[in-house]
């Protein structure tokens, strides 16, 4: 299929034009009407009906900023091309706060908020253990292929794009989730995949987990002829290209040498998780699921999740591996071009879609801002909520009225203020009071506040990551340049609250070039995808197209 030249327009977002109040929208409502009935018969013409292969990436802290700032690096078939060919919403924002891997992959699969689709962080407290819990661990299931551990998506309480998938074609579309994680494999893949497939950290292997009907014969023979184990000692991660070593985005004062790692001792799957290498593995085992599957082979529409990984090597500072980052939006822009090439030979030319988008967040640097003059702090939660308690004895008696903590999160003993029959919505609005006045505390949201409290847009996106049988019941906002330290965890985090730009774009298939610059949620995907496969939208999605 031709792509049509880039309109160098810059296009508002017709999702806003609300805020221009009914009567613009009713003005443009014939022209809307018109450029939605061009874009159907562009989607109709060519090959016509629906992509034989939706393909959706994710990628772990991808930044705008650096990927253009690296876009002399790029080939031809990577992103440049996605972004010459494709609907680019430049600023791509999250509908919820407190953003990780797998909350980000299930937001994206079904459409809507952790608040409905149930998935509030990659860990929370499990309340009846007072233990942190994995989101995706569940013991009814054993691991499959290298994987040590069964596990499932029974926390995600809705469909995901998979799922309608295969109740549209009862069953008889293919769907696979592929990732370094198993978080963003499995919420990526939903209920009724075929498979989730992701690396172990024990093993080094391809793992999935018995929930699915097999490990894939595919993954099978991967892990049989490219085990990562028995590679693993010889690979060596050095920058791609001179063109890396003698090219520097950031301000580092000097030039940094090219680096050389490998990967040894215990944590060796976890680091080789955190390099550009963990892409091109991603990227091989896709293409060994493209041609040995039966994906795209037929008349019925297939699904296949990617996640990949951009964010620093071992979370270490900036400074420390500016080179390893600028290398690995190299080798990620590679990847993509040698999977879309894989794709094209299997499904032809025009005949598959692909979306791609961040997870929205970086891994926050513990700076030294003191040494700046900037404000910071250390905000300790275990003595707060230690000094909590002390506050609620002084008030209602003797008691452990506060039960655990979990990174800035305070859980209260709903048993003991129950049997002494105490107000709950007094006593968490004393405690709010209380904790509003300690030193590096922004704002404080207690689950009333969250469930029955007044709407204000910053409110809205900390309700959108609340669930109240899995969050605390006292959420603390630490103030921008603080740290919070949590000792019953040993969690430490620099709190920023700055916009990290990051875009989602639209690529393939009944995709026409053009540029949308206004903010545009990542939840408006799971819907864009539906129509575009023909089959309904997530059940907890209620939003409508972006086309």
């Amino acid at each position: 299929m031709k792509h049509k030249k880039r309109n160098n327009r810059v296009l508002a977002h017709p999702i806003y034009n609300k805020d221009k109040g009914r009567y613009a929208l009713l003005l443009l409502l014939p022209l809307m009407v018109s450029m939605v009935g061009a874009s159907c018969a562009t989607a109709n013409t060519g090959n016509g009906g629906v992509p034989k292969v939706v393909v959706n990436i994710l990628i772990d802290q991808l930044r705008s900023d650096y990927l253009s700032a690296f876009m002399p690096l790029y080939g031809e078939g990577g992103f440049k091309k996605m972004m010459a060919e494709g609907s680019i919403y430049t600023q791509g924002e999250y509908p919820h706060a407190h953003v990780d891997q797998a909350n980000a992959a299930a937001t994206l699969a079904s459409g809507t908020v952790p608040s409905r689709h149930g998935v509030v962080a990659d860990r929370w407290l499990d309340r009846k253990t007072l233990r942190p819990a994995f989101c995706v661990t569940d013991r009814q299931y054993s691991g499959l292929g290298g994987g040590q551990n069964g596990m499932s998506p029974m926390h995600l309480l809705v469909s995901t794009i998979g799922d309608e998938l295969k109740v549209a074609t009862g069953g008889k579309s293919l769907v696979y989730a592929i990732a370094p994680d198993p978080q963003a494999a499995i919420f990526s893949a939903g209920h009724a995949a075929d498979a989730a497939i992701w690396i172990d950290n024990a093993t080094g292997l391809w793992s999935s987990s018995s929930y699915y009907s097999a490990f894939p014969t595919w993954a099978t023979a991967y892990n049989q002829y490219y085990s990562l184990p028995e590679r693993l000692n010889n690979i060596v991660w050095e920058p791609c290209s001179d063109l890396v070593g003698n090219f520097n985005y950031f301000l580092s004062g000097e030039m940094q040498r090219p680096f050389k790692h490998g990967f040894k001792g215990d944590s060796r799957y976890v680091d080789f998780k955190t390099s550009a290498l963990v892409n091109e593995e991603v990227t091989n085992i896709a293409i060994a699921c493209v041609e040995k599957s039966s994906l795209g082979t037929d008349g019925i529409t297939d699904y296949l999740s990617l996640a990949y990984y951009a964010g620093n090597f071992k979370q270490l500072s900036l400074n420390e591996v500016s080179i390893e980052t600028q290398d690995n939006y190299v080798r990620l822009d590679r990847s993509l071009e040698k999977l879309i090439k894989s794709i094209e030979q299997k499904v032809g030319a025009g005949n598959a879609l692909y979306v791609l988008t961040s997870t929205g967040y970086v891994d926050e640097e513990n700076a030294e801002l003191s040494k700046y003059r900037i404000p910071t702090g250390v905000f300790d939660v275990k003595r707060a909520s230690s000094l909590l308690n002390m506050y609620l004895v002084a008030i209602y008696g003797q008691g452990e009225y506060v039960e655990a903590t979990y990174g800035t999160q305070i859980y209260l003993n709903q048993k003991l203020i129950e049997e002494r029959q105490i107000n709950l919505s007094e006593l968490l609005l004393r405690a709010q009071d209380l904790l509003l006045q300690m030193s590096g505390v922004k704002d404080v949201y207690t689950s009333a506040r969250l469930i029955g409290g007044a709407w204000t847009p910053e409110i809205s996106k900390i309700r959108g990551g609340f669930a109240p049988h899995l969050s605390g019941d006292i959420l603390i906002e630490v103030s921008p340049g603080w740290t919070y330290y949590n000792a019953d965890t040993n969690q430490r985090q620099m709190v920023r609250d700055s916009y990290v730009p990051f875009p989602i774009i639209f690529y393939g298939k009944g995709v026409s070039a053009a540029t949308y610059n206004m903010p545009t949620t990542v939840d408006y995907i799971a819907p864009t995808l539906s129509r575009a496969m023909r089959i309904r939208a997530p059940n907890a999605c209620s939003l409508r197209p972006l086309f």
